[in-house]
């Protein structure tokens, strides 16, 4: 039995006009909304900012201690109380993922494609703080991925 396409409510950010201009006919809402919903085990409100690497830094040192830029950051909210969809914000750095899929010699857009993916299961609850976590998490990833037809990113 196949499961319901779940609602999204999606919000798309550019942090810069430059972003923006480089990166709106690329990223459109159509393709993030279809990766997410894949993703999705419940309705859900979610924002996706892109953002460059000053931004990223900035929010990787105030929420993780981290002082550089990383990929993707996820804010879950838990639920809204009028509807109960999932409430979450996804931040993901541009450039950083630009960088990652040519140092890894992949699609730009698959490795997009896939840490939107991984932060849409962040945002529900997902982890992958030991191994069991990750194992489990990445073999999400994995499946849905599949059913994007994009290749496995762990191999």
């Amino acid at each position: 039995m196949k499961k319901k396409p779940y609602l999204l409510d999606l919000d798309i950010q550019f942090a810069s006009k430059a972003l923006n201009d480089k990166w709106v006919n690329i990223i459109s809402k159509a393709k993030v909304k279809r990766w997410m919903i894949a993703a999705l085990l419940e309705d859900a409100s979610i924002t996706l900012r892109l953002v460059g690497r000053a931004e990223s830094k900035k929010l990787n040192a105030a929420y993780r201690n981290k002082d550089y830029a990383t990929n993707v950051l996820t804010f879950p909210y838990g639920q809204a109380e009028n509807g109960g969809q999932l409430l979450a914000d996804i931040v993901i750095c541009l450039p950083v993922v630009e960088k990652e899929a040519k140092d890894q010699n992949k699609a730009v857009l698959s490795h997009l494609t896939h840490l939107i993916v991984h932060g849409i299961l962040h945002a529900q609850g997902f982890d992958h703080e030991d191994d069991v976590e990750a194992e489990a998490m990445e073999a999400l990833e994995v499946a849905i991925l599949k059913k994007l037809k994009l290749a496995n990113p762990y191999v």
